[in-house]
């Protein structure tokens, strides 16, 4: 299926890229950080799939798929969960909130492709994707800290506090790293190794939980909150 990914997030758009090439039965045309540009795109063109965000300033994935003369597939990507009933009333195929793991990702890729088949009277034997076999991924990684690089594990990781600009990485031996980086981009990095965002300013590593109350978790001795726009994906992820 060839596909198009629109969203003004370009982290976002990085880890859904990173996504399709993995999956050898999709095809990346193109990708867009507003929904304007692509209109006319995909008027014009044979696009099969759109993983489409919702939240995009001025024009949203909603007015997009109200002004395109031409509907392919939608898979809506976001990080709102509010939307999902009008996405499904606008006939899209599936709705993933951000951050999105990969297995949930491949779910919606195969929901989608079955519905293509159908569409085209291909048998369903057919429905299955080919994954490409993934790079072995590090359990670690370097972040700039003043003058050098440093090396963090990820399971040494208790929480993430994001200060603006910068982010504070708290390690189990009692000590925290400050770094240039955003909070968004250390989620989708982390968001399958066991973390979750629970908060604007916070990902936790979840293993290091030592209790849960209704709006704050507990970490070694310090209580982070629990913001309402993430608990219902957290308390999801930990079948709570």
């Amino acid at each position: 299926m060839k596909c198009v990914i629109i969203d003004d997030e370009p982290l976002a758009v990085d880890l859904i890229k990173e996504f399709v090439s993995k999956v050898e039965s999709l095809e990346l045309i193109s990708t867009f950080n507003n929904a304007i540009d692509a209109i006319a795109m995909i008027n014009t063109s044979n696009v099969d799939l759109i993983f489409l965000d919702i939240e995009m300033p001025h024009f949203s994935g909603i007015d997009f798929l109200n002004a395109i003369d031409k509907k392919p597939l939608v898979i809506f990507t976001t990080a709102y969960s509010d939307y999902a009933v009008e996405g499904f009333n606008l006939g899209a195929v599936d709705y993933l909130v951000k951050p999105i793991p990969f297995n949930r990702f491949l779910k919606s890729v195969m929901r989608a492709q079955q519905t293509f088949l159908s569409q085209n009277n291909t048998p369903a034997a057919a429905i299955t994707p080919k994954v490409v076999a993934p790079e072995i991924e590090p359990d670690f990684m370097f972040v700039r800290s003043e003058y050098e690089n440093v090396k963090i594990n990820f399971s040494d990781i208790l929480f993430i506090e994001g200060l603006k600009d910068y982010v504070k990485i708290y390690t189990a031996d009692n000590k925290f790293t400050l770094t240039l980086i955003s909070l968004i981009k250390l989620e989708n990095l982390l968001s399958s190794k066991g973390f979750a965002r629970i908060h604007r300013s916070y990902i936790i590593n979840i293993k290091y939980v030592k209790s849960i109350q209704k709006n704050k978790v507990l970490i070694a001795d310090k209580r982070i909150p629990i913001s309402e726009s993430y608990k219902t994906a957290f308390f999801e992820k930990i079948n709570l």
